[in-house]
């Protein structure tokens, strides 16, 4: 049976040159840094008032804060200066500028979206629902984020969506954030770090501990055994730090609108990246709900799949997850437990679809294969295009297959609902295929997606445009479902 029709939308979502974020700036020497401190501190405080006078007016209109980032920035270079002799703001903010530039993180493409129910569902019109859509923005050097928009969709299927400010803003880390000892030791456990080094250093905390606490207890470890133990090419205190800064929690303000929420790589892990996010609206057994996202770190050498938690979408965990079944990319968090235990797609050798159950949401140890590459269309590859989605006749997830020179495909597949395990149908062609006017872009002929929503009995899909753009498409769910072999 041929795949139904899918209703493609006229909304696009574009890249914005003009968003651009405030990053720090560090030149490549601590000499360079000395040596631009000292040339501003020789400027006269008249000299000092006329550059920021200009500072001011070529980028205030540009940031919201643009003022506090500076003076953030020259704090950061305060240990540079040769003298405690007390500078004038105006000063202070000038040398800040100098270790600041601004990053457009959309130059490139904005794509691979993902679409969840927003946490607040008020004042909205009968039917309709308001959703929160991330999406993966990349810059300069290829380096990817997450930024968001938001929309509405009405009883009558209409996608409307909420034109984003022009600013944007970095989430600010909760440096106090405690870090849970026992799990903490099982990852590093999994990781192989499990020798002397790593529980002397874990003995000399408590249950719960800081960043600040694991340092002091790293910095202990290595005065009372003088070494640092080796393990492989990676030392131990070493291991231990990059662990538990990708383990890190970070929180916007309030007042920023979600689409001026940036979540952009701060850690080793994902300092080349924070790619493909697939949210997901968990349903926890107590009645509670929160919002889940596997990603892949990239650090430039290596991915790593890791995981999001928030409630709000202002204070966000990141997570690292661990065990022999953690592998590849494009791992998807189904919306309940099955069966009283956590379940997950994946694509453990970069071909084949996965899944995989735990009685931990943070370790993943076995997987069982599910699904082959069967049709021409999805032959060179077959993964997930976001969480399942539960329907009364099973969940329905939804596929990206790569065929014939590399074009992507987005199709569907259906999964028992007790056992998920059980393939019940798939589409033996596309839902979605490159139309010819989404072939060219960042990477041409591809649609792809990373997470699409129900409403009603109709299918939201947002999907990447040829890793350039974000389209949305719609089709009625039974269409789909009835079309299955």
């Amino acid at each position: 049976m041929s795949p139904p029709a899918v209703n493609r939308t006229t909304v696009f979502i574009n890249p914005d040159r003009a968003r651009v974020l405030i990053r720090p700036f560090a030149p490549a020497t601590e000499q360079r840094i000395v040596k631009i401190i000292a040339r501003l501190l020789a400027l006269s405080e008249t000299e000092i008032d006329q550059l920021l006078a200009q500072l001011m007016k070529d980028f205030s209109e540009r940031h919201q804060r643009a003022k506090d980032l500076f003076l953030q920035r020259f704090e950061f270079v305060r240990p540079h200066l040769v003298t405690d002799l007390e500078l004038s703001e105006a000063r202070k903010l000038v040398i800040g500028s100098y270790f600041t530039h601004e990053y457009s993180l959309e130059s490139a493409a904005l794509f691979n979206p993902s679409a969840v129910p927003h946490p607040d569902q008020s004042d909205l019109p009968p039917g309709a629902l308001r959703f929160v859509l991330s999406l993966r923005a990349t810059g300069e050097g290829h380096i990817s984020s997450i930024t968001f928009r938001t929309g509405v969709v009405t009883a009558e299927n209409t996608i409307t969506l909420n034109p984003p400010t022009r600013f944007v803003s970095e989430a600010q880390s909760v440096s106090d954030a405690p870090y849970d000892k026992a799990r903490f030791s099982l990852q590093l456990a999994e990781l192989g770090f499990a020798g002397t080094f790593t529980r002397r250093t874990m003995g000399a905390l408590g249950d719960f501990f800081t960043l600040a606490e694991l340092r002091a207890a790293i910095a202990l470890t290595q005065n009372q055994l003088g070494l640092t133990e080796p393990n492989g090419n990676t030392p131990p205190p070493v291991a231990i730090l990059d662990l538990a800064l990708s383990n890190h929690e970070v929180r916007f303000a309030p007042g920023l609108r979600v689409s001026e929420r940036v979540l952009f790589p701060r850690t080793p892990s994902q300092s080349n990246g924070i790619e493909d996010a697939r949210f997901v609206l968990f349903h926890h057994d107590d009645g509670t709900r929160s919002y889940f996202a596997t990603y892949t770190a990239y650090d430039g050498r290596s991915t790593q799949p890791q995981l999001l938690e928030t409630v709000d979408f202002l204070d966000f965990k990141f997570i690292t997850l661990a065990g022999a079944a953690v592998q590849n990319k494009g791992m998807a968090l189904f919306p309940k437990k099955i069966g009283g235990r956590y379940a997950m797609l994946s694509r453990q050798d970069n071909e084949n679809i996965y899944i995989m159950f735990s009685d931990e949401l943070h370790f993943w140890r076995t997987a069982t294969l599910i699904l082959k590459p069967t049709y021409a269309w999805e032959f060179v590859q077959l993964g997930n295009c976001g969480s399942p989605i539960e329907t009364d006749r099973g969940w329905l997830v939804l596929t990206h297959g790569v065929g014939a020179m590399r074009k992507y495909s987005i199709g569907a597949v259906l999964l028992d609902l007790n056992d998920p395990t059980k393939v019940l149908g798939r589409l033996r062609e596309p839902l979605i295929t490159p139309a010819e006017d989404e072939r060219e872009g960042y990477v041409p002929n591809v649609v792809y997606s990373c997470g699409a929503i129900l409403h009603g009995r109709e299918l939201i899909i947002p999907y990447a445009v040829s890793d350039y753009a974000t389209r949305f498409a719609t089709v009625p769910l039974d269409a789909v479902l009835d079309a299955m072999a």
